[in-house]
């Protein structure tokens, strides 16, 4: 056991942080006066060691350094001048006061040449060295010392101007990328001015995600950032560094050396999320103390060391299981914490003797304090996050998948094109090979097929309508119908639309002319956009899953996550609408401020694998499809008086579909009619100039926006950007498609699409007083409550065959997010069991670093020789997730009552399909061969709600909450419980909801459980339940390696000796 004299004298090894270090002689977290007489005695004989402090004024009176240096000044072994402005700025340095060690460091005004000039004359002891300061205002410097030491940097690039704007053949920027040298650096990055005190620090955004431009600035009150959306150039004033965009999750870590051997470390805010600083009460900048690995310790260390600045402050971010250094700040103290005081106080002391009293640097420091110590704030703490099985139950995992918010109809079109200019554009773009398919996406790809179809479409319509012109004439249209879309919302963003152009037939090569593409098919995809309800629906969401998931934690989840107790991951599939409905929600759950796009950048990680597609049952959904149309067309009749009524093929499809079906193209006809008199209506009032005063739709402008346009829909214009020759282009391709008049068939797969285009226009579009459109809403909506739950399966089995492929990668990811958690659980509780077996009364000094090291290593090799007997073992990817998740609140210094608790939360935005699948997995495994006799996952009861429920609507969301029962034996199955919750979304009629007419918005329904009251689901059974249809853990592709941390208290670092050449015991710069 080490004790406090030899933890301050430096006589250990390795690096280590704040929560290494002990101070404490006393259990009440101050000094205690004991064993200092030897300290008294030494100094009846030696004179005092002069500590000069050569700084500025208002740095040397700052509350940090007065705290400290009174610290120093109680020792009794240090005499401390403070030279003050008039003598740093007026006065020569020969006539400075003569000091023994020298306390310098530069701030604004400060004169660096005249302190180094006072250093060669006098010879003091530098805590900073005064040379390498100079690199701290140059960015470029501080980089390319970082490198040279090997210290992990984000990846850059650097832009040299002589003078403002000047145009560089090395750099050049496209829409979502710049490149310097052939470096391409892709939005989002950062770009940073080069001089170290300009602080003007922008972010620039993909068009993907919204574009735009952030900026971050040093705080104005409680504001830290601002974004620009209209910003999407990058500057050409001066100097810049361009580096790639580090997600940290929504923190910030700022590392705080004393010494080469100590560093504190604090997490706060990032500016990037919203800007918002979080203060507390009294006005001071939340942050919360954190543990560094032992990788970023030797990072601190590596810091500290490279520049000769022993007190030293820098920014580290923590992204995908890697910690980079972004910054470095130079002379730096933490606030507001005396713990700290108290460690730097006795860090410095053992620097300053063992550089000029070395033989007393061993007794053990004395600090009596001679005023009272400030009463620190009580710790904030709660009651036990308890579920429904008893006060010891505690919350540890929550996982969440939830569909999109509401949006505008899903649209396409396709056309043959053969003129050169479309043909010439396809070529362009898919690198000249006339056999490959091009894709345009972004803004200005988009922009050149705009300037092409505007070249193309006629300028007036021909009035001519003969068999002979009608293809012409149907071709035209399609093209005023690509223009319309491609002009639609003020401005280009890849998440709304995308173009395929396909070759189909070719001009065979002839001598000297190349083989040459001369028709294609063109696919425009649109639509399918979250609107200002959408975004709405999923912030409240967020809110309202932020107070009633996590139970029992008093102000609830900000405070867990504040205080770095809360692992939060978003994932969201490739879909725009999916991506903005998770920044609303991660607005909500985060009590965020403004637009989406940084907070889509900065929290939310696409997976597209596991969250995107119906490809992997393609073939089974269309069995089941025409399965169903054989149904609906020999008019049977599903028997449901059955006490199961969900177990029949077809089950929920009404007994005269095929009448209903004759209805619904009936009534489309009726609405595209009359969206054809108001998109002529509208054509002619342009053509007359009366429409200059309506109001144009900018996209950019309202992806933030959770308010209905009042201004469009009071000129009488549909609701968002859709005008009128959309939306009749929108009815007239559903009352094409629904039924082929040629082939007297229906298209039973176009009844959904039927069915979202007049809920749509129902709830967004009911100022258009359309003619049966309440109607044709209540017909589709019969035919879509049997249809769509059907495609994704005929009967039960059906069902969980299609669930099982589509998402059997997100089933393997809950399975690996929930044994996570166990483990983590269980390493924990194994930690605290070993404390109290060495400490039961948890009495007396704190235990050395080295006991602390060996309790660590013993209970992790418990938990590995525990891993290796679990049924499944972990995967690489799991690997990866539990390294990011060790990152911790440091429990010496945090002001919370329970540093320990820890809730991880996994939230997964996906699109109907996942949704269905995943519902119908949890229902129907029991079914399974493998399974047969197993009682099912969820209650009868709930079976049926789902199957009433017909409907997953908007925001339809499964929850799991694993809880802990932490007086159940480790080994027990009862130790952890989950609960599975079910909401259908925003499921009500737009026909009852009256806030429809107020702001376009329905409710969305709150989850319920799909177990039986005090029923017990065990996690094991959980896992045995839905293995067999999930991906196993191995399958899951490795994970890029991230530094290595193998526990929680685990000392770090090997010494860089050849480099810092320090002695063994030595805790100051040598000299």
């Amino acid at each position: 056991m080490v004790d406090d004299g030899a933890r301050a004298s430096g006589s250990r090894r390795g690096v280590f942080d704040s929560d290494d270090y002990d101070t404490d002689n006393g259990s009440d977290g101050s000094l205690g006066s004991s064993d200092c007489k030897g300290s008294d005695a030494s100094f009846d004989v030696f004179s005092k060691i002069i500590i000069g402090v050569c700084v500025m004024e208002k740095k040397a009176l700052s509350p940090p350094m007065t705290e400290i240096l009174n610290r120093l000044r109680s020792f009794g072994e240090f005499e401390i001048i403070n030279f003050g402005d008039k003598v740093i700025l007026e006065e020569p340095v020969e006539e400075w006061p003569v000091c023994d060690c020298l306390i310098a460091f530069y701030s604004s005004g400060f004169p660096l040449q005249k302190a180094e000039a006072y250093a060669r004359l006098r010879k003091p002891f530098l805590v900073n060295e005064l040379e390498p300061q100079h690199l701290l205002h140059d960015r470029r410097k501080v980089y390319s010392r970082l490198e040279e030491y090997g210290i992990t940097i984000p990846n850059y690039a650097l832009v040299n101007r002589e003078f403002p704007n000047q145009e560089l053949e090395y750099f050049s920027e496209e829409e979502d990328y710049i490149e310097v040298n052939g470096k391409r650096i892709f939005k989002p990055f950062v770009e940073k001015p080069v001089n170290g005190d300009n602080h003007s620090v922008m972010i620039y955004y993909p068009s993907a995600a919204g574009g735009g431009m952030k900026e971050l600035f040093r705080k104005i009150g409680n504001r830290s950032s601002e974004f620009h959306p209209e910003i999407r150039r990058v500057r050409r004033e001066g100097s810049y560094i361009y580096e790639e965009f580090m997600p940290t999750g929504g923190t910030d870590v700022k590392v705080y050396t004393v010494g080469p051997e100590y560093a504190h470390a604090e997490a706060r805010k990032s500016p990037v999320v919203d800007g918002v600083v979080l203060r507390s009460p009294d006005g001071k900048e939340i942050r919360y103390p954190v543990l560094l690995t032992p990788a970023e310790k030797q990072m601190a260390r590596e810091v500290c060391v490279s520049f000769g600045q022993a007190v030293c402050g820098f920014d580290l971010l923590r992204s995908q299981g890697r910690s980079y250094v972004c910054d470095v700040n130079g002379w730096s103290f933490v606030k507001n914490s005396y713990k700290y005081y108290d460690d730097a106080a006795c860090v410095l002391r053992t620097m300053f003797l063992e550089a000029k009293a070395p033989h007393l640097s061993k007794i053990p420091p004395c600090l009596s304090w001679s005023e009272p110590r400030p009463l620190e704030l009580p710790r904030q703490g709660s009651s036990v996050m308890s579920g429904t099985f008893g006060q010891s139950e505690e919350l540890r995992c929550v996982i969440a998948v939830l569909r999109h918010g509401d949006r505008t109809p899903k649209q396409k079109v396709k056309m043959k094109v053969t003129q050169d200019r479309l043909l010439n554009l396809m070529l362009k773009y898919n690198g000249g090979r006339p056999r490959a398919e091009a894709k345009l996406k972004s803004a200005v790809q988009l922009q050149d097929l705009l300037d092409a179809t505007r070249m193309l479409v006629p300028r007036a319509r021909s009035g001519k309508e003969s068999d002979s012109e009608a293809e012409d004439l149907e071709h035209a249209e399609k093209l005023r119908h690509v223009k319309a879309v491609l002009e639609e919302g003020g401005h280009f963003s890849g998440i709304y639309r995308k173009v395929q152009l396909k070759p189909q037939k070719w001009q065979e090569a002839t001598d000297g002319e190349e083989e040459r593409p001369t028709e294609a098919l063109m696919v425009l995809k649109y639509g399918g956009v979250l609107t200002h309800a959408g975004r709405k629906q999923a912030e409240e969401l967020g809110r309202s899953f932020r107070n009633t998931m996590y139970p029992g934690e008093g102000t609830g989840l900000l405070r867990l996550h504040s205080t770095y107790r809360h692992d939060l991951k978003i994932y969201s599939s490739d879909e725009g609408r999916v991506q903005m409905s998770s920044a609303a929600f991660a607005k909500g759950l985060l009590d965020l401020e403004g637009p989406l796009t940084p907070i889509l950048v900065s929290l939310v990680s696409k997976d597209s694998p596991m969250l995107d597609g119906l490809d992997t049952a393609s073939i089974e959904m269309e069995e089941a499809k025409a399965k169903l149309y054989e149904i609906m067309m020999a008019g049977q009749s599903c028997c449901e008086c059955t006490n199961e009524p969900w177990m029949v093929d077809g089950a929920g499809l009404p007994p005269n579909a095929l009448e209903l079906m004759k209805e619904m193209v009936h009534l489309t006809k009726k609405i595209t009619a009359q969206v054809k008199l108001l998109c002529k209506a509208e054509e002619e009032r342009l053509a007359d100039g009366l429409n200059e005063e309506i109001p144009p739709y900018d996209q950019a402008r309202a992806l933030g926006k959770t308010n209905m346009d009042v201004d469009r829909i009071s000129a009488g214009l549909p609701c968002g950007s859709e005008g009128f020759l959309l939306m009749y282009a929108r009815w007239k391709k559903l009352e094409r498609d629904i039924y082929n008049e040629r082939k007297e068939r229906y298209d039973i797969s176009k009844v959904p699409d039927v069915y979202d285009s007049s809920k749509y226009d129902l709830l967004h579009n009911a100022h258009l007083k359309l003619d049966g459109l309440e109607d044709l809403y209540t017909v589709a909506k019969a035919l879509a409550d049997g249809v769509i739950p059907n495609e994704y399966g005929i009967n039960p089995k059906h069902k969980l065959k299609i669930g099982s492929k589509i998402c059997r990668r997100l089933l393997g990811k809950i399975l690996i997010d929930l044994r996570n958690t166990r483990e983590e659980a269980i390493s924990v509780a194994e930690l605290k069991n070993e404390e109290v077996k060495i400490n039961p009364d948890s009495v007396g000094p704190p235990k050395g670093k080295h006991e602390e090291d060996n309790k660590s290593q013993k209970s992790s090799v418990k938990s590995d020789s525990r891993r290796s007997s679990l049924t499944s073992e972990k995967s690489n990817t799991d690997d990866h997730d539990d390294k990011e998740t060790q990152y911790r609140l440091d429990p010496k210094y945090a002001n919370v009552k329970t540093p320990e608790r820890h809730v991880r939360t996994r939230l997964y935005f996906t699109s109907e399909s996942h949704i269905h699948s995943l519902i119908n997995v949890l229902r129907y495994c029991h079914l399974d061969d493998s399974l047969e006799g197993e009682p099912p996952l969820v209650s009868t009861e709930a079976l049926e709600e789902i199957f009433e429920t017909k409907e997953l609507d908007y925001l339809t969301h499964v929850v799991l909450r694993l809880y802990e029962n932490t007086e159940v034996a480790l080994e027990s199955p009862r130790r952890f419980r989950i609960e599975i919750m079910f909401s259908c979304g925003a499921a009500l009629s737009p026909l009852e909801a009256s806030p429809r007419f107020r702001d376009h918005t329905l409710p969305v329904l709150s989850p319920s459980t799909l177990q039986e009251e005090g029923a017990f689901l065990s996690l094991n059974r959980l896992e045995k339940m839905i293995r067999a249809f999930a991906m196993p853990a191995e399958d899951f592709p490795p994970a890029t390696t991230p530094q290595g941390f193998s526990g929680l208290f685990v000392k770090g670092g090997k010494f860089m000796a050849a480099r810092s050449n320090f002695p063994p015991k030595c805790l100051h710069f040598k000299r």
